[in-house]
């Protein structure tokens, strides 16, 4: 971890410019590398409102099957910046044929990551957004509230019922989800980069409650018009996977407009930076992860249905 935070802070101080980042404009773009060449998708100066039809970036995956009801794939954008090259590691899952369910390592004075998934797990990431050594916010695990809910603008929850649907919700549905009683998991996080399809105005507007400029690592959860389930993590892609967890990446606009353009109608970002983890259990057995630098107070975790 010293290793790390030491070379990302002298990539900072020398600057990407040095080593042939484009640098911040206001015209910011992404591309999407498709074959030999980058297709550019979006511009931060033309950025859309909404996202109401379409998956051009998932049309760029090649997706393979990690297990029953999960399959995962990779793609590769150029951006500005600490985004001039960035790696977007992208699972789907299908709710009608896997189990989610929280890990709340807190209540057991521990921590958790990605390691902690037993063998029978297909997909674990780190849930929510944390605040020392607790969740933020709304955490009910196996039917019982362990954490009540709180309220912030942007706020939203990852909500599984009982039949073991997934849905994100606004802010201001939480209240009422909580009080009719049926969900089975559910976390808060912030802030939403989908609500409906509009992309929420502080995200792309400075001075309402959002830094529209800062850059990081990002995990987000996302949930398609058919009822499956995107979470998307991203990795820093100059130096290779070894150096991949530097914090360094695209901005809340950016990752919205990452899960519009994969289908998206609805999303939260969950806790990036050096928290963000992840792991895919593939078909045969075979284990890919990409690890955080940070232990987390919760995680959440994939299994076939019994």
């Amino acid at each position: 971890m010293k290793r790390i935070a030491a070379i990302a802070l002298v990539v900072s101080a020398i600057g990407l410019a040095a080593i042939g980042a484009a640098p911040s404009r206001a015209g910011d773009e992404l591309a999407v590398r498709d074959g030999d060449r980058w297709v550019t998708w979006w511009r931060r100066d033309a950025a859309p409102e909404r996202w109401d039809g379409g998956a051009p970036l998932a049309d760029h995956i090649v997706w393979r099957t990690a297990s029953d009801g999960i399959e995962w794939g990779e793609l590769q954008l150029r951006g500005a910046s600490e985004a001039w090259r960035t790696r977007v590691v992208v699972a789907r899952l299908d709710p009608r044929r896997v189990a989610l369910s929280l890990d709340p390592a807190f209540t057991r004075d521990r921590e958790w990551t990605i390691d902690d998934a037993a063998a029978d797990v297909a997909l674990a990431f780190d849930a929510g957004q944390f605040r020392g050594s607790l969740p933020w916010g709304w955490v009910l695990s196996g039917g019982k509230e362990i954490l009540s809910p709180q309220f912030a603008p942007l706020a939203g929850a990852v909500v599984v019922d009982g039949s073991g649907s997934v849905r994100v919700i606004g802010p201001g549905d939480v209240a009422a989800t909580r009080a009719r009683g049926t969900a089975r998991e559910a976390f808060q996080s912030y802030p939403m980069l989908l609500e409906a399809g509009a992309v929420p105005t502080p995200l792309m507007v400075a001075g309402q409650g959002v830094n529209v400029e800062h850059r990081d690592a990002r995990l987000a959860l996302g949930t398609l018009p058919d009822g499956r389930v995107i979470v998307a993590l991203t990795r820093f892609d100059v130096f290779g996977e070894t150096l991949g967890r530097v914090p360094f990446g695209l901005t809340s606009a950016e990752m919205a407009a990452v899960m519009g353009a994969l289908g998206c109608r609805d999303a939260l970002l969950l806790d990036g930076g050096i928290s963000s983890q992840m792991l895919v259990r593939e078909a045969g057995g075979a284990v890919r992860t990409w690890p955080g630098t940070r232990s987390v107070p919760l995680g959440l975790v994939v299994r076939a249905k019994e």
